[in-house]
């Protein structure tokens, strides 16, 4: 059993990774804003407050095996972007904050740290092009640079006792609620026209899977290093096929998006560390649960 921080471990992203980690038994304490409600998750957690934008404590890792930093600051509903009208304070808040944090899990003897990055890194390449772990990121949005910024900070601190990974992230979607595509659902089902859009995804619980994965692998293949963390390219209309089946709806579904211009990563470092994610099976049955659950929810269940 290992100690293990994350932070942001309420949000759309982070309940995955503490779900996961109580699930293959580990100590877990959440870090953030608020605490979690009692029923939040499925076994009871330890809760830290965390503001992001602080110095780092190294009090603050008292204890602490391992430490997954998941919390991002940014405008509500929005990554890219997510500076809004403060770009200032969101890289005091993502960046600097971001770093503080890891200078002083690595004094406080923490052995793992774990970067929740992203695909942002490499938005500045032209779309459709595929993204193995050996492209050099090439961010142009802030959200993607700030990303960049954390991740070469994180691996520079890589010695022996202190074993850092980035993990670079595409779209996570899953079941837990609130959901990212409820709000989807209910345009499409308000008769609203929804645009057609690609994108990459992995399930929430795949990429708990990997930092476990990563959490059993050998140092030397891990140690400083960036790993993709991505599953399946899908666009809006397959997402919305299923309900519109079940709402036997006769609202048009948006046109299928080209999925080729999707610039999709390759898992290759994962993969050979033995991940495998869930694929189309998964996804297929994770919109299978959010369409029952959106028709429950509906008031007399109406269709």
């Amino acid at each position: 059993m290992k100690r293990i921080l994350v932070s942001g471990g309420t949000g759309l992203v982070g309940r995955y990774i503490v779900e996961e980690c109580l699930a293959a038994g580990h100590d877990v304490t959440v870090a953030g804003r608020n605490a979690p409600a009692p029923d939040l998750f499925a076994a009871p957690v330890n809760f830290l407050p965390l503001e992001l934008g602080g110095a780092g404590s190294t009090d603050f890792f008292k204890g602490i095996d391992v430490f997954i930093h998941a919390a991002f600051s940014h405008a509500p509903g929005r990554y890219r972007g997510g500076e809004g009208d403060d770009p200032d304070g969101f890289l005091k808040a993502n960046v600097a904050g971001s770093i503080a944090l890891f200078e002083a899990a690595c004094r406080a003897g923490v052995k793992h740290a774990f970067f929740l990055s992203s695909r942002a890194v490499f938005d500045g390449y032209p779309v459709g092009m595929p993204l193995p772990e050996t492209t050099p990121p090439q961010p142009q949005s802030l959200y993607g640079k700030a990303k960049w910024e954390v991740e070469q900070a994180l691996s520079a601190l890589a010695r022996p006792g202190f074993i850092p990974v980035n993990l670079r992230a595409t779209g996570v979607y899953g079941d837990l609620v609130p959901n990212k595509w409820e709000e989807l659902f209910e345009r499409y089902a308000s008769g609203e026209e929804i645009a057609a859009r690609a994108g990459s995804e992995v399930h929430g619980r795949d990429l708990a899977g990997a930092i476990l994965t990563l959490l059993d692998a050998p140092i030397p293949k891990i140690s400083g290093k960036a790993f993709h963390v991505s599953d399946i390219v899908t666009d809006t209309h397959t997402i919305l096929a299923p309900l519109k089946a079940a709402l036997q709806s006769s609202h048009p579904l948006p046109p299928r998006a080209d999925q080729s211009a999707v610039s999709a990563m390759t898992t290759t470092r994962l993969n050979a560390l033995g991940w495998r994610s869930g694929g189309m099976p998964l996804f297929s049955a994770t919109l299978q649960t959010l369409v029952e659950r959106f028709i429950e929810a509906r008031p007399g269940n109406a269709i």
